[in-house]
């Protein structure tokens, strides 16, 4: 189990920690997760999220290259944005989904999931050993630091920081910049929901970068949050989460993703074919958001029916604190999507279930 260069400093804050994608990593701290979360909509939230993979592509090759391995078309974006895309298999599950920036013409730096960094990684080379491009790819997991400042307040926060008004960039864009005194790629993006931004930093600048929002922020309603609260929100907000929602067996088009894919392109990426057929023939099974109008959390794999037939099961599920109520995801087979007489069974009891589409509260 790995340690978080800012371990100590979380704990320092009274950070409870688990063990999650290979690190200790902060589930929540004094607060608790409730408290995290209603910061987040309603001022703002601190997230360490340093265990997050972070792989370079340079040179001749690099965008072609991407074009071939993602779902949409990295070659088409302008320098300076930023891009929410798949990497997927042969069957047209998801390995992974990420976020691509573009640095330049012939350069472009990927955000993985921490527990598929090795994979994806792996997988990358593969495929670059496999053609004829010869650019450069690169691991900078254990170089970079990433801080998410998430909320309503962000921005006033990081305006703080920096001395001078950040200008309200549009969302997935980034740029770089100093903050605190320290290189910094700023980007406008996040799993929240809410506005704000994601600080990629050098690992050995951490620390300075932690200090400098923290202090800034914590007369100002910010709130250090861990791993609870950071799921309760991207579940509000109806965004995926690899294992859950998207998977190996699960791909965009059952994800309701299809929106990520870019059907017109011309280069072929692996489960090209599969998708195309999906989208022309439908799937199996698709994913869904719910809400119960109860309490009680309905974990993963609990068991949906419809018509006293089993029909699905939960993928997430979650306490929305802004709701008061247990909300979640299922995969749910196609002849029962329209239906309205879903029930989760939890020890024996009926649980009715409301379909929804997300997000669940106003963002």
């Amino acid at each position: 189990m790995e340690q978080l260069s800012l371990h100590h400093w979380h704990l320092a804050q009274g950070a409870k920690m688990v063990p999650f994608a290979g690190y200790e990593m902060p589930v929540q701290y004094a607060g608790g997760i409730l408290a995290e979360h209603r910061a987040v909509r309603e001022k703002a939230g601190l997230f360490d999220v340093s265990h997050m993979g972070e792989i370079s592509l340079k040179g001749a090759g690099a965008a072609r290259f991407l074009d071939e391995c993602l779902v949409n078309s990295p070659s088409e974006m302008a320098i300076g944005k930023a891009l929410y895309s798949i990497l997927t298999n042969e069957a047209g599950g998801v390995i992974d989904d990420l976020i691509v920036y573009r640095d330049g013409e012939e350069e472009f730096f990927l955000c993985v999931n921490a527990s598929n960094r090795e994979e994806d990684f792996a997988h990358l080379q593969k495929l670059r050993d496999l053609g004829s491009a010869d650019f450069l790819l690169e691991d900078l997991s254990a170089k970079t630091g990433l801080l998410a400042l998430q909320g309503p307040l962000a921005g006033d926060i990081l305006s703080a920081v920096m001395g001078e008004e950040v200008s309200p960039e549009p969302v997935f864009t980034f740029f770089q910049t100093e903050v605190a005194g320290v290189p910094v790629r700023l980007s406008r993006t996040g799993y929240t929901g809410e506005k704000g931004f994601e600080l990629y930093v050098a690992m050995e600048d951490l620390e300075t970068l932690a200090n400098a929002l923290w202090e800034a922020g914590k007369d100002r309603g910010l709130a250090l949050c861990g791993l609870g609260c950071r799921d309760s929100l991207r579940l509000e907000a109806g965004y995926p989460l690899h294992g859950h929602e998207i998977s190996p067996t699960i791909s965009p088009v059952q994800a309701r993703l299809s929106w990520v894919v870019d059907w017109d392109k011309v280069a072929s990426y692996p489960g090209k074919e599969v998708l195309h057929r999906q989208k022309a023939e439908g799937v199996p099974s698709r994913v869904c958001f719910f809400r119960s109008r109860q309490r009680r959390i309905l974990r993963e794999g609990t068991e949906i029916q419809s018509g006293g037939k089993i029909v699905g099961k939960v993928l997430s599920g979650t306490l929305s604190p802004v709701l008061n109520e247990a909300i979640g995801s299922a995969l749910i087979e196609k002849d029962a999507l329209t239906a309205k007489d879903w029930v989760a069974l939890l020890r024996g009891k009926e649980i009715p279930l409301e379909r929804v589409k997300p997000p669940f509260t106003k963002l």
